[in-house]
């Protein structure tokens, strides 16, 4: 456990760092992050994954432990300045690219480039593509594609805890 002295002093030190160089020192990060996780588990075909909200929380649990996603969602950022916003997601958007890449491959749904025609055929899972705009008639339709969309190809999740399945983050409490 951090003392308290200490995470007044890594604050400070987290803050001006932030302010600075547009990032937070190496050895206060090492402090405050866990430990990296275990290896992964076999491979989960993604239609074998049970259909479940532990799942979710758990990549929630990933995205918070790898990248302090939902502290930083959570957080309310009107008082903080773009400058110390922006260099705040920095570390954000790395742990959490990194943390999907590890658990999952993500793929187009589309492979066209974003600004070029395509044709949605008759049959195409809505699942997949969603078209919006003038759809007068049947499909096929025709029309410029504004994202390309993402889909999974691979999931490799850890297997689940047997309890504490629904929480994101732990408290975490320091006894003096």
């Amino acid at each position: 456990m951090i003392s308290h002295g200490k995470r007044w002093k890594y604050a400070f030190r987290a803050f001006f760092s932030l302010i600075f160089h547009g990032r937070i020192a190496d050895d206060i990060l090492a402090a405050f992050v866990p430990a990296a996780p275990a290896p992964a588990a076999a491979p989960v075909p993604v239609k074998a994954v049970p259909e479940t909200t532990d799942r979710a929380a758990q990549m929630l649990a990933i995205l918070q432990r790898d990248g302090r996603l939902v502290d930083f969602l959570m957080e309310d950022l009107t008082a903080y300045q773009d400058a110390q916003i922006g260099a705040a997601v920095r570390d954000v958007h790395r742990g959490c690219r990194e943390a999907l890449t590890r658990y999952a491959t993500l793929a187009p749904v589309l492979e066209e480039d974003e600004g070029s025609t395509v044709t949605i055929a008759t049959g195409t899972e809505p699942a997949r593509v969603k078209v919006v705009g003038n759809m007068a008639g049947a499909p096929p339709y025709r029309g410029v594609l504004r994202h390309r969309g993402w889909e999974a190809t691979r999931l490799e999740l850890p297997p689940l805890p047997a309890t504490g399945r629904t929480v994101i983050a732990p408290a975490e409490v320091e006894v003096a």
